[in-house]
């Protein structure tokens, strides 16, 4: 990819890569990392766009390439918890209460079958507009729409589940 194209390819998605990976990381400095990383392969790429789809669609596929990528090598490093971390001084009750809710919604995202995780993540954690949301999958907004409300009452009603 010659200079001019990758610098108009950087100027006109890096807000919309960024704000997917931050969805996917859900961390600033992650989410810099990867946007800046996706944009490296794309520029350096062997394999350059082909325009089969809308280059915003073929960033985010490197983008979540990336992500599950990193996650998976993270997960094989991931040691035990230290002791110390474990023995603070926090109230351990209210911390069981509200990991207990987190865990309970956080299950019951990730029972949730695709595409509706991946949308309702966009939408709460990426805060994506439905249009931007139906683009990343090549549907319409109203297609978006109707996933993710979806999503969330399949999540309400697992959450709901687990309760009991």
């Amino acid at each position: 990819m010659d200079n001019d194209t990758a610098r108009k390819l950087f100027e006109t998605c890096y807000m919309r890569v960024y704000s997917y990976a931050m969805t996917l990381a859900r961390d600033k400095s992650e989410a810099e990392e990867l946007t800046q990383e996706t944009f490296f392969r794309a520029i350096s790429t062997q394999r350059p766009f082909k325009g089969e789809a809308e280059c915003f669609t073929w960033l985010c596929a490197i983008t979540k390439r990336l992500f599950y990528n990193e996650t998976r090598r993270k997960k094989r490093e991931r040691a035990l918890p230290d002791a110390e971390e474990q023995a603070s001084g926090e109230d351990i009750q209210e911390r069981a209460s509200d990991e207990d809710d987190a865990f309970r919604i956080h299950r019951a995202m990730h029972e949730l079958p695709e595409p509706y995780r991946e949308v309702f993540e966009l939408r709460v954690f990426g805060e994506l507009s439905f249009r931007q949301i139906g683009a990343i999958f090549g549907k319409t907004e109203n297609w978006a729409r109707v996933t993710y409300h979806r999503a969330r009452l399949k999540i309400q009603e697992r959450v709901g589940e687990y309760e009991l």
